[in-house]
């Protein structure tokens, strides 16, 4: 084989490969956005964490400093929306940087209206991930990845609560 031809095979591999990898990180994070908030997979995703709740429970704390379900909903909502708003190309809202007040943007006694907008934020990365140009992917597939890990764990809390306080209905956890 001649030059040339290496040339353009290994052209063809990395334009090939390229596509392909943008493919799979953006399946990847899908994955991981769905993970976090629908689907039973290795953990208790977010809408099975705040089924069933009453206002007393999402308002409960413990003597310490720990959040409430509540408080950590509204920092769900803050973070993930803020986030998206960037993603989409706009600016987000002023914010003084103190992460302690995201924790109460939010919280009120409105919590189907909390759950229902927490869940149209997500549903809207989902949406927005499928959507996103391989350059989008480029430049926010880490802060997507983070978004997944960051719902996952603030989750996690909220399922401990709840199983803390015997609140907790395994029917709603991972089999």
């Amino acid at each position: 084989m001649n030059r040339v031809s290496l040339l353009f095979l290994f052209l063809l591999f990395c334009g090939c490969y390229n596509q392909n990898s943008s493919k799979d990180t953006k399946n990847l994070l899908i994955e991981q956005l769905k993970n976090s908030h629908i689907n039973k997979d290795w953990y208790v995703p977010l809408n099975y964490a705040v089924k069933n709740l009453t206002i007393e429970q999402v308002h409960w704390q413990d003597s310490t400093q720990n959040h409430s379900i509540c408080q950590l909903v509204s920092h769900l909502i803050f973070w993930n929306e803020r986030i998206l708003i960037a993603f989409h190309g706009k600016t987000p809202p002023e914010f003084d940087n103190v992460n302690d007040e995201t924790f109460l943007e939010y919280c009120s006694d409105d919590w189907p209206g909390m759950i229902s907008k927490l869940d149209s934020i997500q549903i809207a990365w989902e949406d927005a991930v499928e959507n996103a140009s391989d350059a989008q992917l480029i430049e926010w597939g880490s802060s997507i990845a983070n978004i997944a890990s960051h719902n996952a764990y603030h989750t996690g809390q909220i399922v401990y609560i709840r199983k803390k306080n015997n609140w907790w209905d395994n029917s709603l956890g991972v089999q």
